[in-house]
Order: C-alpha cells, then sequence, then structure tokens
C-alpha cells in the first residue's frame, strides 16, 4: 500500500534536519560546478544535409500553389526550404547548392541553422535562374555530379535534390549515362516538383527580364543520339554498352511537346529507385521540414553538453528548501 501524500511528505520533512547541515556545502559545491561549466559528452542524431535547387528554365514554369496562390516550381521549392531552416533544431547542419546544365555546383557548405540562419536564408533569396550559365537540363548528369558532390564533403551530408526532372535535351531510353551508385551508401531525398499537365516553358534573357515562352521550333525535340550522334562525351561509355541491359522504359520524353513541361515523376521514381534514394512529390512549403527530419538523414554526432543550467538550478533548490525549513523554524 503506497503512503498518502501528506505521509510521504511528513517522512520527508522528518529526513532534512539530518541532511539540512549539509544542504549549504552542497549548494555551493554545485554552484562552483555551474561556475566552471563542467559538460559531459553526449551523442544524438543531427540532421545534416545538402539541398540542390534545379535552377533550368522549366522549373519557372507557373503551375504550383503556395498560399493560394499560384507560383513557380522554384519559387515553391524556396519558400519551403525557407520555412524549414528556420524550423529545424539547433545543431542541425543544412548546405546549399544549384543544378544547371549537366552540373551540381555547392553554393554553402552544411553550416549550423540556429547560428547561420541569416546567411542561409540570404543566399537562398539569391538563388534564381540569372544564375544559370547554360539553357541545358540534364538532370540526371546533375543528380549524379550532386551525389559525388556529397560524397566529397567530410561528413558526408545526406542529399536532398530539388527538380521537375525535364531532360533538355530529351534522352534516348536505350542511351543513358550510368548513375554512379555506391550501394548503400548514399542517404537522402528526390524530390520532384511541378504539376502533372504540360505547361509552356518561360523564356528569359541573362538578367531574368521575360521574353514570352519557348516555341516548338527553338527547343530540341528529340535526343541528339536519334538526329545522328555517334556517342556521348569522349570515352563515356551508354548504359547497354556496360552491361547489355534491356532498354528500360521511356523516360518521360514527349517528342514534339518538349517546349512544354510537366513533373517527371516516373523518371525520377526511377532514378531514386537506382541510386537507393526515396522519392517525393513536393506540393506544399510545409513539406520540406519532416523530409529534412526524416531520421534517415540524421546523423550521430558526439557533442559536449554544458550541465551549467541543470546545476545552477539544483543549487538553487537546496538554498530555497534550506531558507524555507529556517523560517519556518523561526516562526
Amino acid at each position: 500500500m503506497k503512503p498518502a501524500p501528506a505521509n510521504l511528505a511528513n517522512r520527508l520533512r522528518g529526513l532534512w534536519p539530518a541532511r539540512g547541515r549539509r544542504a549549504l556545502p552542497l549548494a555551493a559545491l554545485l554552484l562552483g560546478l555551474a561556475v566552471v561549466d563542467v559538460h559531459v559528452p553526449l551523442t544524438r542524431p543531427r540532421v545534416e544535409a545538402v539541398v540542390v535547387l534545379d535552377i533550368t528554365q522549366s522549373m519557372d514554369v507557373a503551375d504550383v500553389q503556395l498560399d493560394g496562390r499560384t507560383v513557380s516550381r522554384l519559387a515553391l521549392a524556396k519558400a519551403a526550404l525557407h520555412e524549414a531552416l528556420g524550423a529545424l533544431p539547433c545543431g542541425s547542419r543544412v548546405g546549399l547548392g544549384v543544378f544547371t546544365e549537366h552540373r551540381s555546383v555547392l553554393l554553402l557548405t552544411p553550416l549550423e541553422v540556429c547560428e547561420h540562419l541569416q546567411e542561409l536564408r540570404g543566399t537562398l533569396a539569391r538563388v534564381d535562374g540569372r544564375m544559370a550559365w547554360s539553357g541545358n537540363s540534364e538532370v540526371s548528369k546533375g543528380f549524379n555530379g550532386a551525389l559525388r558532390l556529397v560524397r566529397a564533403l567530410p561528413q558526408r551530408p545526406a542529399l536532398v535534390f530539388v527538380t521537375d526532372g525535364h531532360e533538355a535535351p530529351p534522352l534516348n531510353p536505350r542511351y543513358r549515362p550510368p548513375m554512379d551508385v555506391e550501394p548503400g551508401q548514399d542517404a537522402g531525398w528526390l524530390i520532384g516538383v511541378g504539376g502533372l499537365q504540360l505547361a509552356p516553358i518561360p523564356r528569359s534573357d541573362p538578367e531574368g527580364r521575360p521574353l514570352g515562352t519557348w516555341g516548338a521550333q527553338e527547343v530540341a525535340q528529340v535526343d541528339p543520339y536519334s538526329r545522328g550522334r555517334g556517342g556521348s562525351v569522349q570515352g563515356e561509355q551508354m548504359v547497354e554498352e556496360a552491361g547489355g541491359a534491356a532498354p528500360p522504359p521511356d523516360l518521360g520524353a514527349t517528342p514534339g511537346r518538349e517546349h512544354l513541361s510537366s513533373l517527371r515523376e516516373p523518371y525520377l521514381r526511377r532514378l531514386a529507385q537506382e541510386t537507393g534514394l526515396r522519392y517525393a512529390r513536393l506540393q506544399s512549403a510545409g513539406q520540406m521540414l519532416p523530409l529534412l527530419r526524416d531520421p534517415a538523414l540524421a546523423q550521430p554526432q558526439r557533442h559536449a553538453e554544458s550541465l551549467r543550467p541543470v546545476l545552477a538550478l539544483l543549487a538553487l533548490a537546496l538554498l530555497a528548501l534550506r531558507h524555507g525549513r529556517r523560517a519556518r523554524a523561526a516562526g
């Protein structure tokens, strides 16, 4: 039978006279340790990721929703990352990169989100199509390059690659560069963004000024290999040459309509499956945070945790109990 609360309180108060005499030196010891700022080593999971944003012109297609407004794919991706950066727990580290042509370029190595929130958000705000140096959008090569990029960083962060999957020029389903796969070694998300219906692709000059939309005669409608190209980059093997595998299904190309764009979701799912990453579709700004906080992206991080707040509170509690006991005795 458990003692009643009143009886338990009386028992604890009965113990106090014997221990109360030691309260003052114990409180002094705790305060001294708090002043010294004692730390204990702990290990806890921490988000460590690099987010790479597609900045090719198809990402300027306005076919997604943000706060009830129709905005571009890139605008939704940036808004989602902006919101997530402010909500990640301190200690999380996020880097930022961009993809255009066939390359992914790192803008910021992973930075601690609380200490460097202004720098992260400031850099993100300046990301747009004016940073692109080419009109091509070779997604598989850019994604492959992003995987290599994060592998080269000291902590090997997870990769979050955000794109609509629109290959320009289109790929032949029989001939495509192989992915640089390291089974079980890569973590992250391949995130698709965009509407499922074909829409015109905005055209702009190098300063970002709108020039209408791309026409059918201005865009490559079939892959270069089908036009008679003998190979890809000199010395580069193609998939069927490397393994003799059967040709994969269509990769989302739309011959005759390549000047229009939609989210190439089946193609992105295939890329994710081939590299061991997971696929998700971004449809709202709030979706980015849970993806970044996915436990699969976290890395164990050893750190020193300060005991100062706990020690100070314990010392104050002891002093308060001692003072209260003496006050009641005097009264």
